[in-house]
């Protein structure tokens, strides 16, 4: 594929786009590493939204792969997993960092934050998102051990790693370049990346 029509997700920041019904979107970890929280909304409706709750239990895992489909809260197809490059280690269950998460982690100020980008991505088109639900982390690496406990290992994705998702209905599609710099799962080094409709 060629890798024209290239839009950035700029490092530490958030930006939306609407995925027509059928259409296909390419979202590329550029330079490998970076975790992508990942949100699709029903573009008729912003009340309704893939979730990760409700997507779990009809894919027997938590861990998405290729073939998958990817349910909204009205347990409703939204996204299909159709590539992926990458080890296929990607996150349901850790919500978007805020501003209290890095209160949390004892950092002092404003701290950029995959909440606020998702809102002001969504802005960029007009839209106001309902509610900030869990996303779809995409390339974060955070293994469930057998007692139940979990890590915040670094991303196992390479440079040029890429998944492809097909919209199951008209939709507004948000990501945010996680900025965080803290914990290791960007190898502490937060970079942009890059989607296309393909």
């Amino acid at each position: 594929m060629s890798n024209s029509g290239l839009i950035e997700i700029p490092a530490r920041r958030g930006k939306a786009v609407r995925l027509g019904k059928g259409r296909q979107l390419k979202l590329i970890n550029t330079h490998g590493t970076q975790v992508v929280d990942t949100w699709a909304f029903n573009a008729d409706n912003l009340h309704e939204f893939m979730s990760m709750e409700h997507t779990r239990p009809h894919i027997g895992r938590i861990y998405p792969k290729v073939g998958d489909i990817l349910y909204t809260n009205n347990r409703r197809p939204i996204l299909t997993f159709m590539e992926d490059t990458s080890p296929g280690v990607h996150d349901t269950i850790i919500a978007a960092c805020d501003r209290y998460r890095y209160k949390f982690l004892n950092y002092e100020g404003y701290h950029d934050n995959c909440t606020d980008n998702l809102f002001a991505g969504m802005a960029e088109l007009g839209l106001t998102p309902s509610e900030v639900p869990q996303p779809l982390n995409m390339w974060m690496n955070i293994p469930v051990a057998e007692d139940g406990s979990i890590q915040f290992l670094a991303s196992v994705a390479k440079p040029g790693d890429y998944v492809i998702l097909r919209a199951e209905m008209d939709t507004i599609m948000a990501f945010s370049a996680c900025p965080q710099d803290i914990l290791s799962i960007n190898n502490c080094k937060p970079v942009e990346c890059h989607f296309q409709i393909i």
